[in-house]
């Protein structure tokens, strides 16, 4: 059986003109530091409550075309007795399902990672396939340190192979993949360092998806912005920067036949993420970009929700006031003008 129009159809939807994905597919571990932040326990019934909270805003369809779920949240049914995959898709809002299983370290290079989960990913794509998920994220990890010489060539080549085989496997068993290799923000680098090197990853994962056989227009790219160091200096126009420098590298590297580019917001605030995306959706070369630009944020559409919030069933409303405004704002932000 082939799904080559289906993985079409549905990454054309997930990258939709304003709309975007919220990525809340925290492990458990993740969450539960999400959850400490605010005083609440780490406890299943709190983490499903805060997934619910999200899934159940009213008019969130209008700005998500998808969520990525994690293993447990897409097991999980809201109050109402509904799976999470099923309240989503009656909104018409795609599920979505986080595949790898984390990092460890390259034992050749232990300042650098690979990401685990490809045993078993074909048969664990098939359950998902069957449980309404129809695209999947993995996440691969890379660090800038220039006194390293980080990224190694090797840890560029294990993570750009491991992100194809998944991307093969996912495809093989109808989901979309959403293609993540994320440089991290740590370091003192300068903006032109983040930009050569995410050319390199990119040109790496490109290369290795194509050696693969993955579908290109049946696929989704979800990198991360080319921004400096968390611990460079940086100028007063450093938002307009980022927009430039990313588009630029985009446009240097990755093909026209992938239909979107949602990015992740990687370390950045709220603000940060959502000014940048704006600002690459205006600027004199976004208008050759042949993809949809928008965004795939975890933090950056969760943090103020979150703290309204408090783990309070009063606040349930105005929890949800607060990511809708986040989603609005991002979806306005991925609108090419």
């Amino acid at each position: 059986m082939s799904f080559a129009d289906e993985l079409r159809a549905t990454a054309l939807a997930l990258s939709a003109p304003g709309k975007g994905i919220l990525a809340a597919d925290e492990s458990t571990g993740t969450i539960g530091k999400r959850l400490a932040s605010i005083g609440v326990e780490n406890a299943i019934e709190n983490r499903v409550a805060l997934r619910e909270l999200l899934f159940s805003a009213p008019g969130f369809e209008k700005y998500v075309s998808g969520v990525i779920l994690f293993d447990e949240t897409l097991r999980s049914t809201g109050k109402s007795g509904t799976s999470f995959a099923e309240m989503l898709r009656s909104r018409g809002v795609t599920p979505g399902i986080k595949v790898d299983a984390g990092t460890r370290a390259l034992d050749a290079s232990p300042n650098e990672t690979f990401t685990q989960g490809l045993d078993g990913l074909a048969e664990r794509c098939e359950e998902y396939y069957a449980m309404g998920a129809r695209f999947a994220k993995w996440r691969a990890v890379l660090t800038i340190d220039e006194a390293k010489g980080l990224p190694s060539a090797l840890a560029l080549a294990e993570n750009a192979n491991a992100l194809a085989r998944y991307a093969s496997a996912c495809q093989s068993r109808g989901l979309v993949p959403i293609v993540e290799p994320e440089i991290l923000m740590d370091g003192a680098h300068g903006i032109e360092v983040c930009g050569a090197v995410t050319r390199r990853v990119l040109d790496a994962v490109f290369s290795a998806l194509r050696l693969h056989g993955v579908q290109l227009d049946g696929m989704i790219l979800k990198p991360n912005m080319v921004t400096p160091g968390a611990s460079a200096k940086t100028s007063a126009n450093v938002d307009a920067e980022v927009a430039r420098a990313t588009v630029a590298a985009l446009c240097d590297t990755v093909p026209p036949s992938v239909p979107g580019i949602l990015f992740l917001s990687g370390g950045q605030s709220e603000e940060e993420a959502t000014e940048r995306l704006r600002l690459m959706n205006t600027t004199q070369k976004a208008d050759r970009a042949p993809w949809t630009l928008s965004f795939s944020y975890g933090r950056a559409l969760q943090a103020s929700c979150l703290k309204a919030w408090g783990g309070k069933s009063e606040n349930v409303s105005a929890a949800q006031a607060a990511f809708l405004d986040r989603c609005k704002s991002n979806s306005e932000a991925s609108i090419r003008r």
